[in-house]
């Protein structure tokens, strides 16, 4: 029996609990009595906990109630993590819960819960990718990577964002009990048994828009609402009634970006959407999203996210369940 540990607390990301949580219960399906996952939930602070959506979890067992060592030992993540420091007698049984557990780490952001109990220096790790820059800061002994979906280093496991925690779960399970059991888990759960590229094809592209009221907002507006024109930065200037120079300056003022990449960003972006969704062919998607050909596509898919759009298809499909991607 393997006990795997979650430690909770008010304002916990749902996900990040049950994600991780629910592939070692599936697991257990396929296990053996003796070689199945005992799992359970240890609050940081009351056993009824709120979660960032509303849910109420109950947790099995509150931090001071003599918790047994734990084969592994994950700390959840959530909105108020980055900011919240714990106070010492709380730190010190964290530090001392993962010192004793076999293994041990954190999904998302809970990473920063224990950079905090000091357990990260000359460790590398990885979390959100938003929050990859303020890890770094908090804890500069440490090694932040921040566009691997999941790191393992020695027996301290992190993940990126949210649901890379069921990508960390599957990951454990298969060096626990080979990859058919893995791969039967992922199947129960409908998700890939392994992502090509790292956390950044995931995050959002379009994070850089003006403000509302901006004529650069509207000439967004624009561009995302008519991805097939060809959108030269003169008729861009146009729409916004400025000249050309007065623009660009604008645009890469207000948004953080030259006109060009931002529309290039937005092709991918809307190109990404429809290869999650269906099966329309790649060559009309190009089409579609203002690359022209499925050459170009590629060219701008391979650059910004590491992957073919063929690739990145298939990470969002289950066609075959002893497909994995390598």
């Amino acid at each position: 029996m393997t006990i795997v540990t979650m430690v909770v607390f008010d304002g916990v990301q749902a996900l990040d609990v049950s994600g991780p949580l629910d592939v070692f219960a599936e697991a257990n399906r396929f296990l053996m009595p003796s070689d199945r996952y005992r799992l359970q939930t240890v609050s940081l602070d009351g056993a009824a906990v709120t979660c960032s959506n509303g849910l109420v979890l109950q947790a099995g067992q509150t931090w001071q109630d003599g918790v047994p060592v734990s084969d592994l030992l994950l700390v959840a993540g959530g909105p108020p993590v980055p900011g919240r420091l714990l106070p010492q007698d709380r730190q010190a049984w964290l530090r001392q819960a993962c010192q004793q557990a076999h293994r041990f780490g954190a999904i998302c952001n809970g990473i920063f819960l224990l950079g905090h109990a000091g357990l990260l220096a000359g460790r590398t790790v990885t979390t959100h990718w938003n929050d990859a820059a303020a890890l770094a800061q908090l804890c500069p002994h440490a090694r932040v990577e921040a566009d691997r979906i999941y790191v393992e280093d020695g027996n301290l496991y992190s993940s990126a964002g949210v649901t890379a925690g069921i990508d960390l779960a599957l990951y454990l399970l298969r060096r626990d009990h080979g990859p058919e059991v893995a791969r039967n888990v992922a199947k129960r759960l409908v998700v890939v048994m392994q992502r090509a590229g790292g956390q950044s094809q995931f995050s959002p592209w379009l994070d850089a828009m003006a403000d509302p009221a901006s004529p650069i907002a509207e000439v967004q507006r624009q561009i995302l609402a008519q991805l097939r024109q060809p959108w030269p930065v003169a008729e861009l200037a146009r729409l916004a009634n400025m000249s050309l120079r007065s623009f660009t300056r604008s645009f890469s003022r207000e948004t953080g970006m030259a006109p060009a990449q931002f529309i290039q960003r937005a092709r991918i972006e809307a190109a990404r959407n429809l290869l999650e969704s269906g099966d329309q062919p790649i060559k009309g998607i190009a089409y579609e999203c203002g690359f022209g050909d499925a050459g170009r596509m590629r060219q701008a898919f391979v650059r910004a996210l590491g992957v073919s759009p063929q690739r990145y298809r298939e990470a969002f499909r289950q066609h075959d369940p002893a497909c994995r991607l390598a």
